[in-house]
């Protein structure tokens, strides 16, 4: 095919954004947050993490104070006075700035940045990228006039500034509309989203529904990717009458039901949600699904999400268009691809481990005897380097909170997203960092995924993710639009392995960082001495976490006083899944039971550390990013271990007949014409053969006279 050419300038408008302006005037996260309002927790953890700070500086002012007091004793008491509040102001603004001039040397110290020299690639590497540029021709000169959109849809794109099509928009949308299936691969930030939506709304105008049914399934793994696509839809889709309609998890369920009755052309969901719905909406079905849309499909199908994914392509009409997209293709979403495609056309314009193209790579590494520094080098980087626009993702939820408490006793502005938070401290979380309210954003790989978030300049890997898709997914958050960013990762003795692989993949140089080895000791001096203060913190959220499970169940048992047991309504029921309770807890169980034999097996060393670390309770910085490195070396031998696996033959599954009910089965007595026609055996066909002896005559006689009177017959002549 043609060759394909790098991004230029042209393709992105420079002064283009995500704009949130939706064309009802309020923006897709605000319309999210007012649907929570009410929900808030008593106190946020920024204001904890304030109390604490404030408690600490009150205690450092009076121990120095009184350190003053004891040196001058004998001085003259009004000397004595003017010298404490001297000292007192001084230390007001010592404290204030969280750092003495004793520490200015420690921010004035640059860190080395030197270029990593790229190993001599294989002869076998060349023949695996060739497999990645056959798929991948287009029209390198199309423009969006050229590709017969409709006149509402133009205007949109005209408004929301786009210029010139993407590499993928420009594969995509062509295809889309014949209405084929595409099974597309593209880096992150390269505009999916408008390359699936634009066929989409096209068919929509030009075909107009004749009945409120809901046409398009959008299926997207994360509940904040699950917003973004409807924010972006909805500006597409403002200049013509398509309905849109969103339902994610976290968000209020009656809301969501009363507008999926209204049959929206659009529908926007995160699996889960989508089968509760399914089950539990009677009026609402996905049989007159005319596209399914599968976006980040890699993701969909790790771990639990598997299941969920075959329940609802079953549930689908057979008669559909599908378009799977993701930024790495797995085994498994090929998989994916054999059983819910039909011929389906392959759009391959970057290869697997491809990282946006103004992406700075920089790796810091990490000795083996130095593993505590990671916390230390990290904060490093955040008080001196990089202060605003950065986004630090962690293994762990725990890592995170930590993180997000440790930073925030350092005077930096910090948020977090992961899936211990309520949906409203999430979309908070996010809201925050868009507005610029906080500076760095902790979060686990919930938002590795998908979210375009404007202006992130540098992603920091505190340790290396599972494998490289997942890299990719993460500093995927920056660079985004055809803007320049910077990674920064730190590595591991153990992680050294997904680095090489890395810098041969590179397409610009990749740098290796140095900091200073003094700065390093300072900043870890300073962890330790904020231990006490991330203690109390911790026990201050614990100490209201049971507090408000104790009020909820206090109006939970005056609901049920007032309302009385009988008079429980509609709340009080449960609500269906396509999976029974045994079912779910036998999956997760063989998931776990899996997940643990695995890490585990022939390696006592990790057994000896798990116990020791559950015994001691309380963790040092090495074995805090031990146990980061575990978990993911954890997830990497599961995932080598089902590439290991022979592969399935895969066909469309089999339509199941419903269960029955346990017990023992009653066999179903057969009238004479079934067992007539189903009686296979020798006799019956030599009778067959012979024609019908007397008896069958006489047998049928009778029942042609029966059918004459007013009685009803057994038989079904």
């Amino acid at each position: 095919g043609p060759r394909r050419r790098g991004p230029s300038s042209g393709v992105f408008s420079a002064e283009f954004v995500f704009g949130e302006a939706e064309a009802g005037g309020e923006d897709a996260w605000t319309a999210a947050l007012r649907q929570l309002r009410g929900k808030k927790a008593a106190t946020t953890l920024d204001e904890k993490i304030e109390k604490v700070r404030q408690k600490r500086k009150l205690q450092e002012r009076e121990a120095k104070q009184a350190k003053v007091k004891d040196e001058d004793a004998e001085a003259e008491d009004d000397q004595t006075e003017k010298k404490e509040c001297e000292d007192c102001s001084k230390d007001e603004e010592d404290v204030e700035s969280e750092y003495s001039l004793d520490d200015e040397s420690i921010f004035t110290k640059a860190d080395k940045v030197k270029v990593k020299e790229k190993r001599r690639s294989k002869k076998g590497e060349a023949e695996a990228e060739s497999f990645f540029e056959d798929a991948s021709q287009y029209d390198d000169n199309l423009s969006f006039q050229d590709m017969n959109l409709s006149r509402p849809l133009l205007k949109a794109i005209t408004a929301l500034g786009f210029k010139q099509p993407t590499p993928i928009q420009k594969a995509c949308i062509p295809v889309g509309l014949l209405g084929k299936d595409i099974c597309a691969c593209a880096a992150t930030g390269t505009g999916k989203t408008a390359a699936f939506i634009l066929p989409v709304l096209e068919r929509l105008i030009y075909k107009p529904r004749q009945a409120p049914i809901t046409r398009v399934l959008v299926l997207v793994p994360t509940r904040e990717l699950g917003i973004q696509v409807h924010s972006v839809t909805k500006q597409l889709a403002q200049f013509s009458s398509v309905t849109t309609c969103l339902a994610v998890g976290g968000l209020d369920v009656k809301t969501q039901e009363a507008a999926l009755r209204s049959g929206p052309d659009i529908l926007i969901a995160t699996p889960g949600r989508l089968i509760d719905h399914l089950h539990n909406c009677p009026s609402f079905h996905l049989s007159s699904v005319e596209v399914l849309i599968l976006d980040e499909a890699d993701r969909m199908l790790d771990e639990y999400f598997e299941e969920q994914m075959k329940e609802i392509i079953r549930l689908c009409s057979h008669h559909r268009q599908t378009m799977l997209f993701s930024a790495t293709m797995t085994e498994e979403v090929k998989d994916l691809a054999s059983v819910s495609l039909k011929n389906p056309v392959r759009i391959f314009v970057n290869s697997n481990t491809d990282v946006a193209p103004f992406l700075r790579q920089e790796f810091i590494r990490i000795r083996p005897n130095r593993e505590g520094d990671r916390e230390a080098i990290v904060t490093a980087l955040l008080t001196r380097t990089f202060q605003d626009h950065v986004m630090l993702f962690t293994q762990t939820k725990k890592q995170a909170h930590r993180m997000h408490i440790l930073l925030g006793l350092m005077g930096l502005r910090v948020g977090e997203l992961h899936g211990n938070l309520s949906q409203t401290q999430r979309l908070e979380s996010l809201r925050r960092f868009k507005d610029e309210q906080i500076d760095i954003l902790v979060a686990t790989d919930v938002a590795a995924r998908g979210l375009d978030i404007e202006g992130v300049k540098t992603v920091i890997n505190f340790t290396m993710p599972n494998t490289i898709k997942h890299y990719v997914h993460r500093v995927g958050r920056t660079a985004r639009a055809g803007k320049a960013g910077r990674s920064v990762s730190l590595v591991g003795e153990e992680e050294r392995k997904m680095l090489k692989e890395i810098v041969k993949t590179a397409k610009t140089a990749v740098k290796a960082r140095i900091l200073p080895q003094d700065v390093i000791l300072k900043f870890r001096e300073k962890i330790e001495n904020l231990e006490k203060d991330i203690y109390a913190v911790l026990c201050l959220e614990r100490e209201e976490r049971e507090m408000q499970q104790s009020e909820a169940q206090i109006n939970k048992a005056k609901k049920q006083l007032e309302a009385g047991k009988k008079e429980t309504g509609s709340e009080g029921l449960e609500r269906s899944w396509f999976q029974t309770r045994e079912e779910r807890k036998k999956e997760k169980l063989a998931k776990a039971l899996q997940e643990f034999d695995l890490a585990l097996r022939g390696k006592k060393k990790r057994k000896k550390f798990v116990q020791d670390t559950q015994k001691k309770g309380q963790m040092t910085p090495e074995e805090r990013s031990q146990f980061e490195i575990l978990k993911s070396q954890m997830y990497a031998e599961r995932l080598a271990k089902r590439n290991r696996r022979a592969k399935r033959a895969r066909a469309l599954p089999e339509e199941e007949p419903a269960a029955a009910p346990a017990g023992p089965k009653k066999k179903k007595k057969l009238s004479v014409f079934d067992e007539e026609l189903t009686n296979t055996s020798r006799k019956a066909l030599k009778q067959y053969r012979a024609g019908p002896s007397f008896e069958d005559r006489k047998r049928l006689g009778i029942a042609q006279r029966r059918k004459g009177g007013n009685f009803k017959s057994k038989s079904r002549y």
